[in-house]
Parts: C-alpha cells; sequence; structure tokens
C-alpha cells in the first residue's frame, strides 16, 4: 500500500474533525441510555467556562458562563 492510498479515518474523509466526530458519538450513546442514567449523563454533558476581557495589560472580571447561554 502506497503513501497515497494509505488508510484515513472516514471521519477525515467526511470533512469532519476529531471532536465533532466525537460529540456525535457521545450524543448517539447518550440517547440510547435507559434512566436513571440517560439522566445522569444529560447532566454531566453541561459546560462551564469563564470569560475574561484584557484592558491595558490587566485582566478584567472574568464571567462564568454555561453552555446554554
Amino acid at each position: 500500500m502506497s503513501a497515497t492510498t494509505a488508510a484515513v479515518p472516514f471521519w477525515r474523509t467526511a470533512g469532519m474533525t476529531y471532536i465533532g466526530y466525537s460529540n456525535i458519538c457521545a450524543a448517539l450513546v447518550r440517547n440510547c441510555l435507559k434512566e436513571p442514567f440517560k439522566s445522569e449523563a444529560a447532566s454531566r454533558e453541561k459546560v462551564h467556562f469563564s470569560v475574561a476581557k484584557w484592558a491595558d495589560g490587566k485582566q478584567e472580571k472574568p464571567t462564568v458562563r454555561t453552555d446554554d447561554e
């Protein structure tokens, strides 16, 4: 097998990133779960992050955000 015909991951061939592929797979797995595992997995999928602006070389007060905002 030459370098030009080497196996390429199917998600890359489809024009996806690995993160996009793994997010789709994770969503499919979560949708297949039965209760109470489905609600537990849904509570873990929420994302919390902090955003802070910088002005004049100093960080302003950060704000905590979630993925649903």
